[in-house]
């Protein structure tokens, strides 16, 4: 992303449950009362670019992607709050809306936002705007990843790094390095045992075909036009062949079969799992 500005395309994942909350039947698969108060479906400031994708023939199984990633971390993140954890991160938290919805099981934890500071000050000015407090137990983390170490921040944000840790990452490895992709994992497994991470890859674009490779090429070229491009994805026995060479002591891939069966089955909304991005559980 440019360094002066917010990342732009860190608004299409907020639009998308926002138009869940009204275009999808019940149950939800991700309720979100605050996401519809932070963007405007009709007017966005990136409505040129965003139209395509929204309006695309994919649209929603691309809807579902990013309200399933958000709902499987949020699940795995409530069993770990079960078991005592009292710490979750959100790297690259964009318009994430967790902490402004925190279910009654999650009253007791603290949630570090941990993104670009030209993102962060657009998501506060966001939140201004809609009338939205910023909740007691929510940490900014504002983090220049060139000039400053994720390690560091966290330590200013007084994080406990004696204590397990929850972490999320969505919707951010397609935009980085192998190197940077590396240096994330290996902080998560230097904390303490029993910390986890969600996050989820891009598969590589020739193991897709039909809609789906069509939709993930113009997301990709999206996202470049706006100077977002994409650098790295993953097969999926690869990167947990890599995790595990880290340390890590589980790897679960959460694969599209899985997110149908847990999530989609017997929904008759049209809400369906994609294969083009997928979800790994990794665990220290």
């Amino acid at each position: 992303m440019k360094h002066t500005s917010p990342s732009r395309t860190g608004e299409l994942s907020a639009m998308m449950r926002a138009i869940h909350q009204t275009a999808d039947e019940e149950p939800k698969i991700l309720a979100d009362s605050v996401a519809p108060r932070l963007v405007n479906i009709a007017g966005s400031d990136n409505d040129e670019w965003l139209r395509p994708l929204l309006s695309h023939p994919f649209a929603k199984q691309w809807r579902a992607g990013f309200l399933i990633r958000n709902r499987y971390a949020e699940d795995c993140l409530a069993e770990c709050v079960a078991q005592g954890l009292r710490q979750y991160v959100i790297v690259g938290a964009g318009l994430d809306t967790f902490a402004f919805r925190l279910p009654a099981w999650a009253d007791s934890i603290c949630v570090f936002e941990v993104d670009h500071p030209a993102t962060q000050r657009w998501k506060r000015d966001r939140l201004a705007a809609a009338g939205i407090a910023i909740p007691p137990n929510l940490r900014f983390v504002p983090v220049d990843f060139e000039t400053t170490s994720l390690t560091d921040a966290l330590r200013v944000a007084n994080f406990d790094f004696g204590e397990r840790a929850f972490c999320s990452w969505l919707g951010v490895t397609q935009y980085l390095t192998l190197d940077a992709i590396s240096r994330m994992f290996e902080f998560v497994v230097s904390l303490p045992r029993s910390s986890e991470i969600v996050f989820s890859f891009i598969v590589p674009p020739e193991t897709l075909s039909g809609i789906e490779a069509e939709a993930l090429a113009m997301a990709a070229h999206k996202s470049a036009e706006v100077g977002e491009p994409w650098l790295t994805t993953f097969r999926a026995e690869d990167l947990k062949a890599q995790l595990r060479t880290l340390g890590f002591s589980d790897v679960i891939h959460f694969a599209p079969e899985d997110t149908h069966e847990r999530y989609l089955k017997n929904r008759r909304d049209g809400l369906l799992a994609r294969r083009g991005e997928q979800l790994m559980r990794v665990i220290v």
